[in-house]
């Protein structure tokens, strides 16, 4: 339905007009010579206007430029800022122990990290807590844990799932069936295949399959697919999930880093999950860098019962910064105070209000396209069905479409996730937040299809 030649001409306008309204934009990333791809991160070069926008401040849901422009952010740091950009409860208790000289890198434990581990045990339902600076990290401390526990070399996850930097994460099933590197990996330590088996998410069959070698560890899950679009549980799966990883005698790790937006308590407390490790990070610092890792007391019981595992050294190294004072202020500050159960009602109230909307005008364009909602957090797809399975998920994108919804939209102050559709809500966000998308939305789809 879509004239390809049409949507090229549009998305190289959008792109035109993006470079002529951003000066300072421009001038900054030239000047940045000195960093690798220009930008502090290379993802950040990830810009549908083809050239990155250069914030200079964001509070609540809005973000402005150093040109001036005031966004409408949904992007939300792809999560990171779900409690909103600076929110003061959690500004003021950084500010505090800045201000009076509570120390920020003392590699001693602080009060705060109790409190911190009490609320996610409440909220996630596995009792015992540790912390790094990010998910990436807690993922690879969960990793290593339940390798030395069970003896068993390998990992399974699924596939176009999204763990971070994991190295064990990085494979998809390809297009033959047989498990493969992920494409573009960078600098894989060793053959992907080799330390990790990948089943299709939804596919009990298939991890099944996988898990009869005997010689898988732990299934590294996220609940709901994010980073490849929104990908839901069918009916069962999740159950099957935990009967399968049980019968074969292989831990079950829940990555909530995305997913903490279907709930105070992650998709493990909405959908009465029983995993044996939670991860998370992101969200829970208010925006300043913080992971955890939470384990059953069972599996915390068997780890401290080994007397070979040298928990204390070997188990942190790497981790100076791991729990540091700061970042367990803000993670407390953000629990209590931002992203309650009473702020996540109204997130995701918001959020259907923003599915709906996008529903509706997909569906008076005629558009074969379809929206999904995991809690706060929403996804426009350009197929229907939505996709089942990461692969599927993967074979729906449409980069240049993409592309110019996302040019289309930040030209006219509403910035998404710039990897995939995904708008987020905060604390902040506002029904006229999301009527502002939707005329800007509706506009961009009357100029493709007209």
């Amino acid at each position: 339905m879509i004239a390809r030649d049409r949507l090229d001409a549009l998305l190289a306008r959008e792109r035109a007009a993006f470079v002529a309204t951003h000066p300072r934009s421009a001038e900054a990333n030239a000047a940045a010579g000195n960093l690798f791809g220009r930008v502090p991160m290379t993802w950040m070069n990830k810009a549908a206007t083809g050239l990155p926008v250069y914030a200079a401040r964001a509070r609540g849901a809005r973000l402005t430029d150093v040109d001036g422009h005031d966004y409408v952010d949904f992007c939300l740091g792809d999560t990171a800022a779900m409690a909103g950009h600076s929110p003061p409860a959690v500004v003021a208790a950084v500010t505090d122990r800045l201000a009076s000289g509570g120390g920020l890198a003392t590699m001693l434990p602080t009060e705060d990290a109790a409190r911190v581990g009490t609320e996610l045990a409440r909220r996630f339902g596995v009792p015992r807590w540790s912390f790094t600076l990010t998910a990436t990290d807690a993922n690879r401390w969960a990793i290593r844990l339940l390798r030395a526990l069970t003896g068993r070399p390998r990992i399974l996850v699924n596939s176009y799932c999204y763990h971070g930097s994991v190295d064990e994460s990085l494979i998809v099933v390809g297009p033959d069936g047989n498990a493969a590197s992920r494409p573009g990996n960078v600098g894989a330590p060793s053959d992907v295949t080799t330390t990790s088996r990948v089943a299709e998410y939804n596919d009990l069959a298939g991890l099944e399959r996988e898990l009869a070698h005997g010689d898988v560890a732990a299934v590294l899950m996220e609940p709901a697919l994010t980073n490849i679009g929104i990908v839901l549980p069918s009916p069962g799966y999740l159950a099957g999930v935990r009967e399968l990883t049980r019968r074969h005698g292989s831990y079950l790790v829940n990555d909530e880093t995305h997913t903490f937006s279907a709930g105070p308590g992650g998709a493990t407390a909405a959908w009465g999950l029983e995993p044996d490790v939670v991860t998370i990070g992101k969200a829970i610092g208010g925006g300043i860098p913080v992971g955890a890792y939470g384990l059953s007391e069972p599996l915390a019981d068997l780890l401290g019962a080994r007397a070979d595992l040298d928990l204390v050294d070997m188990g942190g190294v790497g981790g100076t910064l791991a729990g540091n004072p700061l970042s367990l202020t803000a993670a407390r500050a953000t629990l209590e105070h931002v992203l309650t159960a009473t702020a996540f009602e109204g997130m995701t109230s918001v959020a259907t209000a923003f599915a709906d909307g996008v529903r509706d005008i997909v569906a008076g364009a005629g558009l074969p396209w379809s929206v999904t909602q995991l809690g706060a957090r929403v996804e426009y797809r350009f197929r229907s069905p939505a996709p089942t399975s990461g692969g599927a998920s993967a074979a729906a994108t449409d980069p240049l479409l993409e592309d110019y919804l996302h040019a289309y939209l930040l030209n006219r102050g509403v910035l998404l996730t710039p990897f995939h559709n995904m708008a987020l809500m905060s604390p902040d966000t506002t029904l006229a937040d999301v009527a502002t998308h939707h005329e800007v939305f509706a506009a961009a789809i009357a100029e493709l299809t007209s």
